[in-house]
């Protein structure tokens, strides 16, 4: 019996001709898997099944998904987080799900866009100062739209964001944001548009990176976790049903860490209604 298996254009053309052909005639394709996506079995044998490639700079890892919950792909990683994934796919999969093959020569990506793309590290660390990075802290909650919980990111750094050269400390990150097409949010229950070329990835349950349009083509890190951070089964599970991500992001000082979702919508809302909140829709990359 054949396997249910889609290998996409892009990862052929990660992966060869060759490869992908022994993969659809059932070598290095294991009969059964845990989905990369939603973390349960799956049967190749039994169900359509997707292969996902992440792709490294040097290296990348093959790995399998329920076609229902993602489809083939390929998902730009860094070489850290690509370690953490061939030990946790290995672990789960076993050898055959976490099949590594040489990634196709990859262009020289040019530095991301001025000053978001500065900011870097997930938590912890000093505000920012004239001349040297803030520092994003991110938090996931489910935020209501109307009667429907929108899995959500709110963004806030730990100091001014200003423009490169800039040495006022005046924080800019708002406006930044709008320049890549962030808007204002006046009403919290109003789910955001869409915003082309960004995306977030989510693997193996956890919040890996969030991405923007490259220069160069393809998509590059805006932001990236120093250790890819949980999320709950019911956040994961609000993304995965709606394909996307609600970002919020607000100036340093007005949100703050909130233990519980009731409190940190609280402090959206009194900080939408200080016209400090820009928000965009993001679909997810990988899972």
């Amino acid at each position: 019996m054949p396997r249910m298996l889609d290998v996409s254009d892009e990862v052929r053309s990660e992966i060869g001709d060759d490869e992908a052909d022994r993969l659809l005639g059932g070598a290095h394709a294991p009969d059964s898997y845990e989905c990369t996506s939603c973390r349960t079995p799956g049967d190749a044998f039994q169900e359509p099944t997707s292969t996902v490639l992440f792709v490294g700079e040097e290296t990348a890892v093959l790995a399998f998904a329920h076609a229902r919950c993602i489809p083939s792909q390929v998902v730009p990683v860094s070489e850290e987080q690509l370690a953490g994934a061939v030990r946790s796919i290995s672990q789960s999969q076993g050898d055959p799900a976490a099949e590594a093959v040489p990634a196709q020569p990859q262009p020289p990506v040019p530095a991301p866009a001025p000053a978001p793309d500065a900011v870097s590290a997930p938590s912890g660390g000093r505000p920012g100062t004239p001349g040297q990075a803030a520092i994003l802290g991110i938090t996931c909650g489910l935020v209501l739209h109307g009667d429907t919980g929108h899995a959500s990111l709110v963004v806030e750094p730990t100091g001014p964001v200003g423009r490169p050269g800039t040495i006022t400390g005046e924080d800019e990150f708002l406006d930044l944001l709008q320049d890549a097409g962030f808007q204002p949010v006046t009403d919290l229950d109003k789910t955001p548009d869409q915003l082309p070329g960004w995306s977030v990835l989510v693997a193996m349950g956890k919040l890996h990176a969030v991405l923007q349009p490259s220069a160069a083509g393809g998509s590059t890190g805006w932001w990236q976790a120093h250790q890819p951070l949980q999320v709950t089964d019911a956040w994961r599970f609000a993304a995965n049903q709606l394909g996307e991500v609600t970002m919020y992001a607000v100036p340093a000082g007005t949100v703050g860490r909130q233990p519980r979702e009731d409190l940190l919508r609280q402090a959206l809302e009194r900080a939408v209604a200080m016209g400090q909140v820009v928000a965009a829709s993001l679909p997810l990359a990988g899972t």
